[in-house]
């Protein structure tokens, strides 16, 4: 049950396109036959329990796996053929952790543009910029394990936008927490999405950060059972809302609240 996609102009690539992808952990399928697409400028949230496949899809688009069968696609740059290319343009932050607790947000933040081939002087003067788009310019010399779980994330995306991606990648990313905290989050993303026209895959298992404006898919099972926006899902599934949508379509119970 589908229903409806985004339509993209025929000259402007997807800032994510994947066809056909599956993969598997030996005899158990993570990803049956996944097809996708996430235009600029689109806040996309990928729905689905723990288990679903998300982190699976994450890993492939980011090439922590490769992707044997099927074909992803940032900004029309193949993943597996065009690897630095496709990489270039899009920024993650991951569910685990990836900060150094030991380092300041200045080590983590310089270490990590130097991954990406960007001058130290250059580095300073973006790690500034994107500190202080995330009001967090007066914690540049603290040691990560000094801030808050919030703050933490804040990091991390600000990080993830050093080399100016144009597609962002954010699984589970407000997992631990706290309300306010987890909404911040989500607005400000949102923000940015709108404002740089950047492609925005949000994974989470957690329906009230599902806005009425964003795309969703829902992930069951490895397998997309619905995309487009949320009132074109609510319809094709019959349902009340995108929670009741969400029960319906996967038979598996309703999802977190928060």
């Amino acid at each position: 049950m589908q229903g409806t996609a985004t339509v993209l102009d025929s000259t402007t690539p997807a800032a994510l396109s994947i066809a056909g992808v599956s993969h598997s952990f030996g005899a158990f399928k993570a990803l049956d036959d996944v097809t996708l697409s996430i235009p600029s400028g689109s806040f996309t949230v990928l729905l689905g329990q723990n288990g679903a496949g998300k982190t699976t899809l994450f890993s492939l688009i980011t090439r922590l796996y490769n992707n044997r069968s099927g074909a992803i696609h940032v900004y029309g740059f193949d993943v597996r053929r065009q690897p630095s290319a496709a990489l270039a343009r899009s920024g993650a932050v991951f569910q685990q952790r990836s900060l150094d607790l030991d380092l300041t947000v200045a080590q983590n933040m310089h270490y990590h543009a130097a991954l990406h081939g960007i001058a130290r002087r250059d580095a300073a003067a973006r790690i500034k910029a994107e500190l202080t788009r995330q009001d967090l310019l007066d914690r540049i010399d603290a040691k990560v394990r000094q801030l808050s779980g919030g703050q933490m994330r804040r990091v991390e995306l600000a990080q993830a936008l050093l080399h100016r991606p144009r597609l962002l990648l954010l699984d589970e990313p407000t997992v631990g927490l706290d309300i306010g905290s987890r909404q911040g989050l989500v607005d400000h993303v949102r923000h940015l999405c709108q404002a740089e026209n950047i492609g925005v895959l949000w994974a989470t298992h957690l329906i009230d950060e599902v806005g009425p404006a964003d795309q969703v898919i829902i992930l069951h099972k490895g397998r997309v059972l619905a995309q487009g926006d949320v009132a074109a899902v609510v319809a094709s599934a019959g349902a009340s809302d995108i929670r009741d949508a969400f029960t319906r379509l996967t038979g598996a119970g309703r999802p977190a609240a928060a």
